[in-house]
Protein backbone atom coordinates (compact mmCIF):
# COMPACT_ATOMS: atom_id res chain seq x y z
CA UNK A 1 0.00 0.00 0.00
CA UNK A 2 1.13 3.95 -0.93
CA UNK A 3 0.14 6.57 1.20
CA UNK A 4 -0.52 10.43 -0.11
CA UNK A 5 -0.80 13.85 1.67
CA UNK A 6 -5.05 14.95 1.93
CA UNK A 7 -3.87 17.47 -0.05
CA UNK A 8 -1.64 20.21 1.20
CA UNK A 9 -2.50 18.83 4.70
CA UNK A 10 -0.15 16.79 6.49
CA UNK A 11 -2.41 13.68 6.94
CA UNK A 12 -2.11 10.66 5.11
CA UNK A 13 -4.50 8.27 3.84
CA UNK A 14 -4.01 4.99 1.77
CA UNK A 15 -4.42 5.15 -1.97
CA UNK A 16 -7.49 3.13 -1.79
CA UNK A 17 -9.37 3.26 1.49
CA UNK A 18 -13.47 1.56 2.33
CA UNK A 19 -16.44 2.97 2.11
CA UNK A 20 -19.67 1.58 4.09
CA UNK A 21 -22.11 3.14 1.59
CA UNK A 22 -24.74 0.84 0.84
CA UNK A 23 -23.41 -2.07 2.29
CA UNK A 24 -22.92 -1.31 5.82
CA UNK A 25 -25.65 -2.25 7.98
CA UNK A 26 -27.74 -3.10 4.90
CA UNK A 27 -25.53 -5.88 3.52
CA UNK A 28 -22.71 -6.03 5.93
CA UNK A 29 -23.41 -6.78 9.84
CA UNK A 30 -21.05 -5.96 12.73
CA UNK A 31 -18.71 -9.18 12.20
CA UNK A 32 -18.48 -9.04 8.42
CA UNK A 33 -17.48 -5.37 9.02
CA UNK A 34 -14.96 -6.63 11.37
CA UNK A 35 -13.37 -9.04 9.25
CA UNK A 36 -13.33 -7.12 6.48
CA UNK A 37 -11.80 -3.92 7.79
CA UNK A 38 -9.49 -6.09 9.34
CA UNK A 39 -8.23 -7.55 5.77
CA UNK A 40 -8.20 -4.09 4.82
CA UNK A 41 -5.86 -2.92 7.95
CA UNK A 42 -3.40 -6.38 7.35
CA UNK A 43 -3.42 -4.81 3.60
CA UNK A 44 -2.58 -1.21 4.46
CA UNK A 45 -5.59 0.75 4.31
CA UNK A 46 -6.10 3.24 7.16
CA UNK A 47 -9.01 5.18 6.07
CA UNK A 48 -12.47 4.22 5.95
CA UNK A 49 -15.53 6.41 4.78
CA UNK A 50 -18.78 6.85 6.39
CA UNK A 51 -21.67 9.49 6.68
CA UNK A 52 -24.72 10.31 8.83
CA UNK A 53 -27.12 9.08 6.69
CA UNK A 54 -25.43 5.91 5.85
CA UNK A 55 -28.47 3.76 6.29
CA UNK A 56 -30.01 6.49 8.56
CA UNK A 57 -27.02 6.26 10.92
CA UNK A 58 -26.51 2.48 11.28
CA UNK A 59 -23.88 2.36 9.22
CA UNK A 60 -21.81 4.49 11.62
CA UNK A 61 -22.91 2.12 14.81
CA UNK A 62 -21.96 -1.02 12.96
CA UNK A 63 -18.51 0.58 12.08
CA UNK A 64 -18.12 1.96 15.86
CA UNK A 65 -18.98 -1.62 16.91
CA UNK A 66 -16.43 -2.84 14.23
CA UNK A 67 -13.87 -0.15 15.32
CA UNK A 68 -14.34 -1.47 19.39
CA UNK A 69 -13.59 -4.98 18.28
CA UNK A 70 -11.00 -4.56 16.70
CA UNK A 71 -8.86 -2.12 19.49
CA UNK A 72 -6.35 -0.93 16.90
CA UNK A 73 -4.45 2.15 18.20
CA UNK A 74 -6.29 5.77 16.88
CA UNK A 75 -3.27 6.66 15.78
CA UNK A 76 -3.12 3.63 12.77
CA UNK A 77 -6.65 4.47 11.02
CA UNK A 78 -7.95 7.54 9.68
CA UNK A 79 -12.52 7.38 10.07
CA UNK A 80 -14.63 10.05 8.34
CA UNK A 81 -18.19 10.71 8.44
CA UNK A 82 -20.47 13.34 6.35
CA UNK A 83 -23.20 15.81 7.57
CA UNK A 84 -26.43 17.13 5.38
CA UNK A 85 -29.04 15.01 4.52
CA UNK A 86 -29.69 14.06 8.53
CA UNK A 87 -31.51 11.25 10.20
CA UNK A 88 -35.64 10.92 10.13
CA UNK A 89 -37.18 12.54 13.17
CA UNK A 90 -40.67 12.72 14.85
CA UNK A 91 -41.20 16.78 13.85
CA UNK A 92 -40.06 16.37 10.05
CA UNK A 93 -37.21 18.21 8.42
CA UNK A 94 -37.36 21.38 9.78
CA UNK A 95 -33.32 21.98 11.01
CA UNK A 96 -32.86 18.11 10.88
CA UNK A 97 -32.23 17.42 7.16
CA UNK A 98 -30.92 18.79 3.66
CA UNK A 99 -29.10 21.54 5.62
CA UNK A 100 -25.48 22.94 6.97
CA UNK A 101 -27.02 25.25 9.64
CA UNK A 102 -25.43 25.67 12.58
CA UNK A 103 -27.98 24.07 14.94
CA UNK A 104 -27.78 21.20 12.99
CA UNK A 105 -24.12 20.79 12.41
CA UNK A 106 -23.26 21.17 15.94
CA UNK A 107 -25.72 18.52 17.10
CA UNK A 108 -25.03 16.44 14.40
CA UNK A 109 -21.50 15.82 15.34
CA UNK A 110 -22.32 14.69 18.23
CA UNK A 111 -25.13 12.32 17.54
CA UNK A 112 -21.89 10.63 15.09
CA UNK A 113 -19.04 10.68 18.10
CA UNK A 114 -22.10 8.50 20.35
CA UNK A 115 -22.50 6.23 17.21
CA UNK A 116 -18.95 5.79 16.28
CA UNK A 117 -17.91 5.64 20.04
CA UNK A 118 -15.01 7.19 19.43
CA UNK A 119 -13.88 10.74 21.17
CA UNK A 120 -12.74 12.95 17.78
CA UNK A 121 -13.37 12.40 13.81
CA UNK A 122 -10.50 12.73 11.50
CA UNK A 123 -12.60 13.52 8.54
CA UNK A 124 -15.77 15.27 8.24
CA UNK A 125 -17.58 16.41 5.36
CA UNK A 126 -20.45 19.04 4.17
CA UNK A 127 -22.16 16.24 1.94
CA UNK A 128 -23.67 18.68 -0.53
CA UNK A 129 -23.75 22.09 -0.54
CA UNK A 130 -26.89 23.88 1.23
CA UNK A 131 -28.38 27.07 -1.11
CA UNK A 132 -30.42 28.05 1.87
CA UNK A 133 -27.90 29.06 5.00
CA UNK A 134 -24.95 31.40 4.14
CA UNK A 135 -21.26 29.88 3.38
CA UNK A 136 -19.96 31.85 6.30
CA UNK A 137 -22.06 30.27 8.94
CA UNK A 138 -21.63 26.36 7.84
CA UNK A 139 -17.59 27.39 7.73
CA UNK A 140 -17.52 28.81 11.71
CA UNK A 141 -19.69 25.72 12.53
CA UNK A 142 -17.20 22.99 10.91
CA UNK A 143 -14.11 25.50 12.21
CA UNK A 144 -15.65 25.17 15.38
CA UNK A 145 -15.73 21.41 15.21
CA UNK A 146 -11.98 21.37 14.51
CA UNK A 147 -11.70 23.94 17.53
CA UNK A 148 -13.41 21.98 20.40
CA UNK A 149 -11.66 19.07 19.36
CA UNK A 150 -14.79 16.48 17.88
CA UNK A 151 -12.85 16.65 14.65
CA UNK A 152 -9.20 17.09 12.95
CA UNK A 153 -9.62 18.43 9.50
CA UNK A 154 -13.35 19.22 7.16
CA UNK A 155 -14.13 18.91 3.67
CA UNK A 156 -16.75 19.02 1.55
CA UNK A 157 -18.65 16.60 -1.05
CA UNK A 158 -20.18 17.25 -4.01
CA UNK A 159 -19.89 21.10 -3.58
CA UNK A 160 -19.12 23.30 -6.71
CA UNK A 161 -15.08 24.78 -7.41
CA UNK A 162 -16.85 28.12 -6.45
CA UNK A 163 -18.45 27.01 -3.08
CA UNK A 164 -15.02 25.47 -2.12
CA UNK A 165 -13.36 28.55 -2.89
CA UNK A 166 -15.95 30.80 -0.94
CA UNK A 167 -15.65 28.57 2.05
CA UNK A 168 -12.21 28.54 1.99
CA UNK A 169 -11.76 32.55 1.06
CA UNK A 170 -14.15 32.59 4.41
CA UNK A 171 -12.16 30.43 6.45
CA UNK A 172 -8.53 32.41 5.07
CA UNK A 173 -10.28 36.00 5.82
CA UNK A 174 -11.39 35.20 9.64
CA UNK A 175 -8.52 33.06 10.76
CA UNK A 176 -10.61 29.72 10.99
CA UNK A 177 -9.77 26.43 9.77
CA UNK A 178 -10.11 25.69 6.02
CA UNK A 179 -11.56 23.03 4.50
CA UNK A 180 -9.14 20.94 2.80
CA UNK A 181 -10.50 17.82 0.81
CA UNK A 182 -12.93 17.57 -1.29
CA UNK A 183 -15.07 13.65 -2.05
CA UNK A 184 -16.63 13.87 -5.64
CA UNK A 185 -17.26 10.81 -7.64
CA UNK A 186 -14.67 10.12 -9.72
CA UNK A 187 -14.71 7.16 -12.77
CA UNK A 188 -13.99 7.05 -15.75
CA UNK A 189 -17.29 7.80 -17.37
CA UNK A 190 -17.82 10.68 -14.96
CA UNK A 191 -14.84 13.25 -14.56
CA UNK A 192 -15.34 16.45 -15.29
CA UNK A 193 -15.40 18.25 -11.72
CA UNK A 194 -12.17 16.32 -11.10
CA UNK A 195 -9.75 16.51 -13.89
CA UNK A 196 -11.23 20.72 -15.28
CA UNK A 197 -14.14 22.33 -12.46
CA UNK A 198 -11.19 21.66 -9.55
CA UNK A 199 -8.11 22.08 -11.87
CA UNK A 200 -7.31 25.66 -10.50
CA UNK A 201 -8.30 24.54 -6.56
CA UNK A 202 -5.22 22.21 -6.58
CA UNK A 203 -2.07 24.46 -6.74
CA UNK A 204 -4.09 27.88 -5.51
CA UNK A 205 -5.71 26.29 -2.10
CA UNK A 206 -3.91 22.70 -2.15
CA UNK A 207 -7.44 20.67 -2.23
CA UNK A 208 -6.99 17.04 -1.94
CA UNK A 209 -9.72 14.65 -3.21
CA UNK A 210 -11.48 11.15 -2.04
CA UNK A 211 -12.75 9.80 -4.64
CA UNK A 212 -16.10 7.76 -4.72
CA UNK A 213 -17.56 5.34 -7.06
CA UNK A 214 -14.87 4.32 -9.02
CA UNK A 215 -16.70 1.47 -10.79
CA UNK A 216 -19.83 3.51 -11.52
CA UNK A 217 -21.89 1.35 -8.98
CA UNK A 218 -20.83 -1.55 -10.36
CA UNK A 219 -21.01 -0.66 -14.39
CA UNK A 220 -17.36 -0.52 -14.57
CA UNK A 221 -16.93 -4.74 -13.10
CA UNK A 222 -18.67 -5.72 -16.69
CA UNK A 223 -21.72 -7.60 -14.73
CA UNK A 224 -24.24 -5.44 -16.14
CA UNK A 225 -23.85 -5.96 -20.38
CA UNK A 226 -26.62 -8.48 -20.02
CA UNK A 227 -28.80 -6.66 -17.69
CA UNK A 228 -29.45 -6.42 -13.92
CA UNK A 229 -28.02 -9.34 -12.13
CA UNK A 230 -30.41 -10.21 -8.90
CA UNK A 231 -27.81 -9.65 -6.24
CA UNK A 232 -26.45 -6.85 -7.26
CA UNK A 233 -26.52 -3.37 -6.14
CA UNK A 234 -29.03 -2.46 -8.70
CA UNK A 235 -31.25 -4.92 -8.05
CA UNK A 236 -32.12 -3.37 -4.73
CA UNK A 237 -34.84 -1.80 -4.01
CA UNK A 238 -33.70 1.91 -2.75
CA UNK A 239 -31.06 1.47 -5.70
CA UNK A 240 -33.65 1.81 -8.41
CA UNK A 241 -32.43 5.36 -9.67
CA UNK A 242 -28.88 3.67 -11.07
CA UNK A 243 -30.53 1.15 -13.13
CA UNK A 244 -30.80 3.40 -16.04
CA UNK A 245 -26.84 4.43 -16.08
CA UNK A 246 -25.83 0.61 -14.93
CA UNK A 247 -27.65 -0.49 -18.36
CA UNK A 248 -26.64 2.10 -20.77
CA UNK A 249 -25.66 0.28 -23.79
CA UNK A 250 -23.29 2.36 -25.20
CA UNK A 251 -20.74 2.02 -21.69
CA UNK A 252 -21.38 -1.40 -21.38
CA UNK A 253 -19.81 -2.04 -24.57
CA UNK A 254 -17.22 0.40 -23.85
CA UNK A 255 -16.43 -2.16 -20.58
CA UNK A 256 -16.36 -4.59 -23.00
CA UNK A 257 -13.79 -3.30 -25.03
CA UNK A 258 -11.69 -2.41 -21.67
CA UNK A 259 -11.86 -6.26 -20.90
CA UNK A 260 -9.07 -7.33 -22.97
CA UNK A 261 -6.84 -4.69 -21.97
CA UNK A 262 -7.15 -5.42 -18.20
CA UNK A 263 -6.65 -9.24 -19.33
CA UNK A 264 -3.16 -8.36 -21.06
CA UNK A 265 -2.08 -6.54 -17.61
CA UNK A 266 -3.21 -9.68 -15.72
CA UNK A 267 -6.52 -8.37 -14.07
CA UNK A 268 -10.29 -7.61 -14.53
CA UNK A 269 -12.07 -4.43 -15.56
CA UNK A 270 -12.70 -3.41 -12.20
CA UNK A 271 -9.22 -3.54 -11.07
CA UNK A 272 -8.20 -1.82 -14.45
CA UNK A 273 -11.19 1.29 -13.40
CA UNK A 274 -9.77 1.67 -10.40
CA UNK A 275 -6.32 1.44 -10.84
CA UNK A 276 -6.67 4.51 -13.36
CA UNK A 277 -8.44 6.59 -10.72
CA UNK A 278 -5.32 6.19 -8.74
CA UNK A 279 -3.18 7.71 -11.43
CA UNK A 280 -4.40 11.08 -11.12
CA UNK A 281 -1.87 12.45 -8.99
CA UNK A 282 -4.58 14.74 -7.38
CA UNK A 283 -6.54 11.87 -5.91
CA UNK A 284 -5.29 11.51 -2.31
CA UNK A 285 -7.51 8.46 -1.67
CA UNK A 286 -10.06 6.18 -3.97
CA UNK A 287 -12.96 5.22 -1.97
CA UNK A 288 -14.00 1.51 -2.93
CA UNK A 289 -16.70 -0.63 -1.61
CA UNK A 290 -17.28 -4.64 -0.77
CA UNK A 291 -20.04 -6.97 0.72
CA UNK A 292 -17.60 -9.57 1.65
CA UNK A 293 -13.93 -9.98 1.52
CA UNK A 294 -13.03 -11.95 -1.88
CA UNK A 295 -14.74 -8.47 -3.18
CA UNK A 296 -12.38 -6.12 -1.24
CA UNK A 297 -9.43 -8.57 -1.85
CA UNK A 298 -10.04 -8.04 -5.42
CA UNK A 299 -10.93 -4.07 -5.35
CA UNK A 300 -6.85 -4.32 -3.52
CA UNK A 301 -5.62 -5.77 -6.75
CA UNK A 302 -6.06 -2.82 -8.55
CA UNK A 303 -2.52 -1.38 -6.98
CA UNK A 304 -1.02 -4.18 -8.81
CA UNK A 305 -2.41 -3.19 -12.33
CA UNK A 306 -1.74 0.89 -11.43
CA UNK A 307 2.20 0.25 -11.59
CA UNK A 308 1.11 -1.53 -15.68
CA UNK A 309 -0.55 1.64 -16.57
CA UNK A 310 1.89 3.10 -19.33
CA UNK A 311 1.00 6.54 -21.35
CA UNK A 312 0.46 3.43 -24.24
CA UNK A 313 -2.43 1.74 -21.95
CA UNK A 314 -3.43 5.02 -20.73
CA UNK A 315 -4.29 6.26 -24.32
CA UNK A 316 -6.09 3.06 -25.04
CA UNK A 317 -8.45 2.98 -22.11
CA UNK A 318 -8.85 6.85 -23.37
CA UNK A 319 -9.64 5.81 -26.55
CA UNK A 320 -12.39 3.86 -25.50
CA UNK A 321 -14.12 5.72 -22.74
CA UNK A 322 -13.29 9.71 -23.09
CA UNK A 323 -16.09 10.40 -25.97
CA UNK A 324 -18.60 8.89 -23.24
CA UNK A 325 -17.40 10.34 -20.24
CA UNK A 326 -18.89 13.64 -18.56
Amino acid sequence: MRYRRLGRAGLQVSELSLGSWVTYHNQVNVNAAVEMMAAAFDAGVNFFDNAEAYAAGESETVMGQALKKLGWNRLDYVVSTKFFWGLPGQHGPVNRKNTLNRKYLMQAIDGSLQRFGLAHLDLVYCHRPDPNTPIEETVHAMSDMITQGKALYWGTSEWSAAEIRAAWDIAERHHLHKPVVEQPQYHLFHRRKVEHEYARLYDDIGLGLTTWSPLASGLLTGKYSAGVPADSRGALQDMGFLREGLTDAAKNAAVQQLAPIAAELGGTTAQLAIAWATKNPHVSSVITGASKVSQLQSNLGALAIADKLTPEVMARIEEITGKLAD
